[in-house]
Parts: C-alpha cells; structure tokens; sequence
C-alpha cells in the first residue's frame, strides 16, 4: 500500500505525547492520486491520511475547491483523479504494432475510459533481453512527456505472443505485396502475408488468418487458414461478424449422422395433447418454433385460468454426452443475424423433428399452469406429451385479430383461441404491474434484406401486445420450472439478475437529478424504484436517455446453479425452460425435469449434474459472444445501407458523450455514428461528465446527451460497421429543447477575451 506523504520538515512528536495529525495539503492530496493505479474516494484518502471526526468535513471542503480549480476530476461513483492522467505510473501493457522507426507502441491492458487508449511508446529494452513484438505483454512503468506524450520502460515481460485470429479482407497493393485489413475497427494495423500462405486467395477476398507467435524480430508470419468469397457480396456482412466472433458454424460428422437418424417420437409414456388445438406465434421471419400456448377458464376458480405451455422435446434427441450435446453445447445457443442462422442443433432437428410445425405431430414437454384471477400462479405440473399444432400464427396476425380484423386463419381461432389466451393475459399482466417489474423500452432494430441480400428498409419492430402475450407465458412456464427443481431440491441452472451495483445506481442518480428525477435509494434496492423513473419519462423528449442509461446501471442476468433470483423481474426464482431448440441451458432444465418427476431415462446424468457451474460459465460467454456478433452484423449492413447515403442529412439524437466526439443514434433506422470533436464548430471543447455533455470555452455551445440534432452522413464502411457522421446547423448548439440546464455553469456562458489552450478543440485551433 502506498503510504501518505509527510509535511516537509514536520517535527517528530514528543516522546510519551500522541503526535498530532497534520492535515494534508493539496500537493500531498495530488501527489497520492498519482501514486494510485485507479480512482480514488474520498474514504480511501481519508484513511491514507489518518483523518477523522470534524476533519472530514474539511476534507470534504477541501476535495471540492480543489474539483472547481480543476485540480482535481471527478469520475463514476464520486471517485477523483488528476485530470489527464488517464494512465498509473505502472500498468500492464500490450505491444499493439511497430512503427516505421522499429518502435514498439503500446496500450494498457485494462482500459474503461470512453475515449481510445493512448498509444505508448515503450523505450528500448535493455542488453540480452531482446526487442519487444507485437502481442507481447509487460509491467511497464510509465511517464507523461511535456508534450503530452507517454513513454513506457519494461520493468518485465509476463508472457510470451500468443496466435493470433484475424478475420479481414486480402489485399494486394500495387507492389504485389498480400496484406490483410482486419475486419475490427478497433484494430489498427494490417498483416502482411508471404507468398506461400495466402492460401490461393485473391485480392478482395474475405478470409481468416492465423498470426503466429514469434520470438524473432521482424513481422510476425501470417497465415490464411479460410476463405469466404467476395468481401463486397452483400451476404458477407453477417459472415464477418460470425468468423470474427469465432462462432462454430460445422457440425461434426458424427453430430449430423445422429440428426438424420432420429425419427419421430410416438404416443409411448407420453400423454396425447393432440386433440387440443395448441398454437404457435412467432415472428414473421421465424424459423424454428419451439413453443406452443393454450387457454381455457378455470372452472374451479371463477375468473382464474389454465394454461398449457408446450415445449419441443430437444431431451428426447439430444442425450447427454452424445455428439449432438457436445456440439451443441459448445455453440450454447443459436444465432440469428438478418440474412442466416447459425443454429445450436442441425436443421434436420431445429427445423425438423423439434420444430412445432402445423399438422404435424411433434414430441413435447408441457407445462400446465393454473393461476387465480389476479395471475398468481397456484399450481403447475410437467408432463411428456405428443402434441400437433392447430397454426402457425404472427404476432401480427394474432393482434390484427384482436383488434376486430381477423383473416381466414385466425377468423375460425377467434373465440376458441386467441380471446383465451387475452384473457390470461390480462391476469398475468396484472401479476406483473403488482409486483414492480422493470419495464426497459428498448427499440428493437430490424433489417430487411431483398433478394440480393442488400438492405431494403431498415426500421424499428413494433411493441405489439402479442409480443408480450407470449413473454408473459413463458415467464409462467420458467417460473413453474425453476419452482420444482428448488422445491424438490433437483440440482439446476437458474437464470439470476443480481442487483445493480451501488456506485453505477449512484452514478445513475447524479445523472437523472439535473434532469428532474430523484432516485431513493433504500437498503435494499427494487426494481420498482427504477419502474417509477420509467414512468415518468413516458412520453417526454429524454425517455430514450432515460430508458438507456437505467439499462447501463444494471447488472448482467447470467446462468447459475446457485439462485439468487432475477431482479429485473422481481422473482425469488426463475430459469430458462422455453427455448431449448436455440439455448442449451433449457436443454439442461428440461433433463432435471425429466429426471426429478421420472418422466423418462433420458434425464440428467450425474456428470452433468456434477457440471453444471461449469455449464452455466460456459453459456453465459456464449450468450454474451452471439448477443455482440448479432449487434455487430446489424451495425455493418447499417453501415452498408448509408454507404449509399453519403451527403444525406438526417435527424437524430445525441446518444453518447465522449472526450474525442459525439455518438448520434439517427431516428428512422437507430444507426449509431461517431461526429468527431475536430468537426464541432470552432471552439475548446469541455467534457462535462456529469451532465454527459461537452460544453464550449468561449461561446458557450452545448452538445448534450439526449439532444435534437441533424447530422450529415460523411463516412460509413461496411467492412468495419464504423460509420461517421458531421453535425448540421450546429452554430448555436445542439437542440436541448426539453431537457434541463445544466448544472452548475460556472464560468460557462461568458466568453473568454481569447482563446485558451486544451487538447479537444473543434477546427481552426489544431
């Protein structure tokens, strides 16, 4: 631990006499910040410098002169550092390139700022210890040169290169010499390929390339292990993001010769469902239907309900262990992207025997669930069953039905059918409103692709009460599961949601409070408290803000065998039970139904029983690994869409406040953009982080989170998803109209008598 500097020439205390504790000046207060690897609280300077009672208040005092002189900044959490020093004295490192001078640049392993990393220039090593290469990592200690600069000295190296997987795009230049461009935007340099490892490929190719390890000077040998065709053919776009994420896109031999062997389940120790008419409702564009609903009244309960959930038997095909289980475990789920899906299980299974298509008889596991009039629910069984469904029916379809416009499939369903299912949901919705739920109004992007796999439209799904007439039986059916495997004391995997962290919730309060909202926080934090917030934004200019930045202050659900329950939903227990066509952890769930209630021996094994923390690790990286390949893909065919839109100005708003620019999310097709701080008009440029705004010097201009703005499309890479934007009519600001002001001005709003010198300028002070 570092330990607090002394007063220069403080005299010792007198023997037998407590020496008093002298109160830290501002050097001593800056000189320990720098002394730090990280933010600092204000406790963790109080008890660096032994200060107590009263004294607090002054140092309280004494942090917040300092905070408006800008010797100090203040960060998430009202947690300080010295302004500009965004890097410790000693950090991790990573060798990212070699510069045309044969210097090693550098950037820190662990880095949490919105801006990029700066780039280090790390000093020549000594004698013996050989030149630093790309990949490698040190411990370097770090120094700020007067121009800003940051030079690092290896104190010593923690590991060797590792490989290296690269997905990009073959490139011959002029001079014959292969490179290949890497598809991340994140990444800034390109790999030279020799001759004897390209692999045949050809220049605009799309291919992946391994980047061996090497303990010699010189470029790293790079090695083309796969091609993909044409990089500027529309159907690449998801590829990348697929090949880039590193997801599994072959079954093994073995895994597909188990697929088309498996034949259809019969009536045997399953009970008929087939006289009910059970039905299906997905999306349009759905693929694979793994779950179907059914209502009636309850009729020893006035106005109470019986539901019945049935889900595509996956445990009967897929036995723990085989080679359909090892590969569909190591994709953890399936991934949708405009164009495709990588699924988890073949499509002679996703698509075939496990998909609840009409008319067909189809092994299931359903879910009988009664609820009261309030949809409580008050009792639920699981049975193995063969079922056929009556119709494969859309959300639209069913809410145009519901709304007095049926068509020929859902007129005959009408009243049997789909009014008894509103009923029930109805009652469940009620259940939910009660229990304070948290109700994030996120937009939902949609690409449409036509023929030639080019964007069409892009446009945002709608909210359909349909929608949320499935969601609502589902998290029936999840609840019951979770229910009887802890009532039973059946080992599984939950699906939890811890409670946010406290210092993003307090973050979050600072943030709401300039624009109007007080956040409680108790002892125990609900979701009702941020339901609350939702509410009120309802309807007004910044819910879009509002609604993202509670998301930001959650916490990720996760699969676990140790429950701990699902905040965001407000339930003591709840596991993922509906989906085993594309998820693997309710394939896990439905073999500990199977098992615990012996409804078969094609339950859970002792293994995997024995596995299951290392199961729900597994999926959880998985989920999170498709969640970011999907949004990936979404971002390169929006890219590729305004491409084509270069000059076209468009509306939006400003979604994401950084040092070096503004994030713009545009209104039609929720495209996200970067407008550079070099672009903004001519002025110094603060980063007030509190107010996620950057706030001009001299005049004063605003450009705020959540504010109106119009944008001019001047970049946009398909290969990459980057996209850049220019602001229009920006010569007073951006449009808060709406939103509050911003706290504590200061001295913002008088211009200065010149300019004054800062590294975020707008042009014409570079």
């Amino acid at each position: 631990m570092t330990r607090p500097p002394t007063r220069k020439g403080a005299k010792p205390a007198a023997k037998g006499r407590k020496a008093e504790k002298p109160f830290p000046t501002r050097e001593q207060i800056l000189e320990f910040l720098r002394s730090r690897e990280d933010t600092v609280g204000k406790r963790e300077i109080a008890r660096a410098f032994h200060i107590t009672g009263d004294d607090r208040v002054r140092l309280k005092e004494l942090l917040q002169d300092m905070a408006e002189d800008g010797q100090l900044e203040k960060r998430r959490g009202r947690r300080m550092r010295v302004p500009g020093a965004a890097l410790p004295g000693v950090a991790v490192l990573r060798v990212v390139a070699i510069d045309a001078e044969g210097e090693a640049l550098a950037q820190p392993v662990r880095w949490e700022e919105d801006e990029p990393p700066p780039r280090i220039v790390m000093a020549a090593e000594g004698r013996g210890q050989g030149a630093l290469a790309v990949g490698d990592r040190v411990l370097a200690r770090l120094q700020q040169n007067e121009d800003g600069s940051w030079t690092g000295r290896t104190m010593r190296r923690l590991e060797a290169q590792a490989d290296l997987r690269v997905v990009g795009v073959f490139r011959r230049g002029r001079d014959g010499q292969a490179r290949i461009v890497p598809a991340d935007k994140r990444a800034r340099d390109t790999w030279p390929v020799r001759e004897g490892d390209t692999a045949g490929a050809k220049d605009g190719e799309l291919v992946e390339a391994l980047v061996e390890a090497s303990d010699r000077l010189g470029p790293r040998r790079t090695v083309v292990t796969a091609r993909y065709g044409d990089a500027e053919d529309p159907r690449s776009i998801s590829l990348i993001a697929i090949h880039a994420a590193g997801i599994p896109t072959e079954f093994r031999p073995k895994a597909l010769a188990q697929a088309e062997a498996a034949q259809p389940a019969g009536l045997d120790g399953r009970v008929d469902l087939r006289p009910l008419p059970l039905v299906t409702i997905d999306g349009a564009d759905a693929r694979d239907f793994d779950d179907a609903v059914w209502a009636e009244p309850d009729p020893d309960h006035p106005g109470g309900w019986h539901l019945i959930v049935a889900i595509a038997d996956v445990a009967h095909y897929v036995p723990p262990g085989s080679p359909l289980d090892r590969d569909a475990f190591e994709r953890g789920n399936s991934c949708y992207f405009p164009d495709r899906v990588v699924p988890m299980l073949p499509e002679a299974l996703s698509n075939g025997l496990c998909s609840l298509r009409p008319d067909e008889d189809r092994a299931c596991l359903a879910a009988d669930l009664w609820i009261d009039a309030q949809g409580r629910l008050k009792r639920h069984r699981f049975r193995r069953g063969l079922m056929r469904s009556a119709a494969r029916l859309t959300y639209e379809q069913v809410q145009a039905a519901r709304n007095g416009r049926p068509d020929e499939v859902t007129g005959p369903l009408l009243e049997p059918v789909i009014a008894p299912l509103y009923g029930a949901f109805e009652a469940l919705l009620a259940a939910r409103q009660k229990r304070g739920t948290l109700e994030l109004d996120l937009p939902e992007r949609k690409v449409q692709l036509d023929e030639d796999g080019r964007v069409a439209s892009i446009g945002i799904r709608p909210r359909l009460d349909s929608h949320r007439l499935i969601e609502e039986f589902m998290i029936a059916a999840n609840v019951a599961a979770a229910e009887t495997l802890s009532d039973k004391g059946m080992p599984g995997l939950y699906r939890v949601h811890d409670q946010p962290d406290r210092a993003r919730v307090e973050a979050l309060k600072e943030f709401l409070a300039p624009l109007g909202y007080s956040l409680s926080l108790g002892q125990v934090m609900r979701p009702r408290v941020f339901g609350q917030i939702l509410t009120r934004a309802e309807g007004r200019p910044e819910e879009p803000l509002v609604n993202e930045m509670v998301l930001r202050a959650q916490a990720q659900a996760v699969y676990s065998p140790e429950n701990i329950g699902h905040f965001g939903l407000a339930l003591p227990r709840y596991a993922h039970f509906t989906s085993p066509i594309r998820r693997y952890a309710d394939l896990t769930v439905h073999r500990g139904l199977i098992r615990l209630l012996g409804l078969g021996q094609d339950g859970a094994t002792e293994e995997e029983l024995s596995r299951l923390e290392e199961i729900g690790t597994h999926i959880s990286v998985t989920e999170r690994r498709a969640a970011q390949a999907e949004r990936d893909a979404v971002d390169r065919y929006l890219a590729s869409w305004l491409s084509d839109r270069i000059g076209a100005v468009l509306p939006g708003r400003i979604g994401g406040v950084a040092k070096f620019g503004l994030f713009v999310k545009l209104d039609d097709s929720g495209a996200d953009g970067l407008v550079p701080i070099s672009t903004l008009p001519d002025d110094y440029y603060d980063h007030d982080e509190a107010a996620h705004a950057l706030v001009g010097r001299r005049w004063n201009r605003v450009f705020r989170l959540g504010a109106r703005v119009r944008v001019r499309v001047t970049e946009a890479d398909p290969l990459t998803g980057s996209t850049v934007f220019a602001l229009v009519d920006a010569a007073q600001g951006a449009d808060v109209e709406g939103l509050p002001p911003l706290a504590e001005p200061g001295r913002r709003g008088r211009p200065r008598s010149g300019p004054r010198p800062g590294p975020r300028r707008g042009p014409g002070r570079r």
